[in-house]
């Protein structure tokens, strides 16, 4: 028998019942909760529709941001018909400013959700998807793919190098699962974990760049730095697919995530398999941060931010905040995008290195917060 009414009915009440409320007229008290839930969901509709706007408001003007002279008409109306556009521009606004926009939002929504689901299964506001190391696996795997030259003739770089970030990211994220299962999948067992992975990743990422030449050294540093620029309307396609598979799915258990929030214990008052849904959603965070991290390299924080702006914006409701995290993450990262063509004229920065100039005061202060409340 499924348990999500239970939960749905019990979580309805906690949120809109006032503090100290009780006794009265019970249909009276029953009119004023409907009016107050009702206006609980009004305000995070309101929300989510504020943040889409931002986010339309931001892709646009990342495809209107360049060092070619295109205009925001121009490009609305190519948008609309793209035989209204001479040749030149037309690839300049498909081939090489709409992938790059594109997948700056798909990437941060991807993050951004990943991040969310991490923070609540493990009760740490301080984690991301990188907690699990799935960023210096992909790394690994990609430093593997260039250094080692590993890839079938057939198959091309570009995509070979996706294919072993994609693998290694995952791969470990099953290591840590299987790990897990083993010794009691607790937060603790799997932080430590892949705190652990991290460390013996790094390690071995060093050893691959100190015998690499220098051409494949280059390659993996800049690979490293995170960068949208390689962005091509079939990789765009693989991270959209990723997406629309695990937000559904991530949409699926939005009450026994709320219902998580209120500790273990509470969940499991609802008859909810704490473990269980622990795994699902790791191995589902696995994927999105895979997907996203293996054609644009390593691109930190996104994970961290997107999800706590969406808590302070709409709460700890996972109706909500699920996707209000991946629309503040797509923002974020679409709005880093548009500086890091701008910061510097002339000339494209990695937007690896805009988003941790961003991501890392952030984390100081979200560390310094946690001190202060302990």
């Amino acid at each position: 028998m499924s348990h999500r009414p239970k939960v749905r009915m019990t979580i309805a009440r906690e949120e809109t019942v006032p503090a100290g409320a009780g006794g009265g007229d019970m249909n009276g008290g029953h009119a004023g909760l409907s009016r107050q839930y009702a206006r609980f969901i009004a305000v995070r509709i309101t929300v989510l529709a504020a943040l889409c706007a931002l986010l339309v408001a931001s892709f646009l003007a990342d495809v209107a941001t360049g060092t070619s002279n295109l205009a925001v008409g121009d490009i609305l109306r190519g948008l609309v018909d793209p035989a209204a556009l001479s040749r030149a521009q037309a690839v300049i606004l498909w081939d090489v400013r709409l992938p790059y926009a594109v997948m700056a939002v798909l990437v941060g929504a991807a993050l951004g959700l990943a991040g969310a689901e991490m923070q609540t299964v493990l009760n740490n506001p301080l984690a991301s998807p990188f907690t699990l190391g799935v960023s210096a696996a992909a790394m690994l795997g990609a430093s593997v793919v260039i250094v080692f030259d590993v890839l079938p003739a057939w198959l091309d770089q570009n995509y070979g190098v996706a294919l072993g970030a994609f693998v290694f990211a995952v791969g470990s994220t099953m290591l840590i699962q299987a790990l897990s299962r083993l010794y009691g999948a607790t937060v603790d067992t799997v932080v430590l974990f892949g705190i652990a992975m991290v460390f013996v990743l790094n390690a071995l990422v060093a050893l691959i760049q100190f015998v690499a030449d220098a051409d494949a050294l280059q390659q993996v540093v800049f690979w490293n730095m995170g960068s949208l620029t390689r962005a091509t309307w079939g990789k765009i396609a693989i991270v959209a697919g990723v997406l629309a598979l695990c937000l559904p799915l991530s949409m699926i258990h939005v009450w026994a995530m709320t219902a998580l929030r209120g500790g273990e214990d509470h969940a499991r008052s609802f008859g909810i398999p704490v473990e269980r849904l622990r795994l699902l959603v790791m191995l589902r965070v696995s994927l999105l941060a895979a997907a996203a991290v293996c054609f644009v390299g390593t691109i930190g924080f996104i994970g961290l931010v997107g999800p706590h702006i969406a808590r302070l914006a709409l709460g700890e409701d996972h109706r909500f905040y699920l996707p209000g995290a991946a629309l503040a993450g797509a923002l974020v990262l679409s709005l880093a995008s548009i500086a890091s063509k701008t910061l510097v004229p002339g000339l494209i920065l990695p937007v690896g290195i805009v988003t941790s100039l961003v991501g890392i005061p952030l984390f100081m202060a979200l560390i310094l917060t946690r001190r202060r409340g302990a």
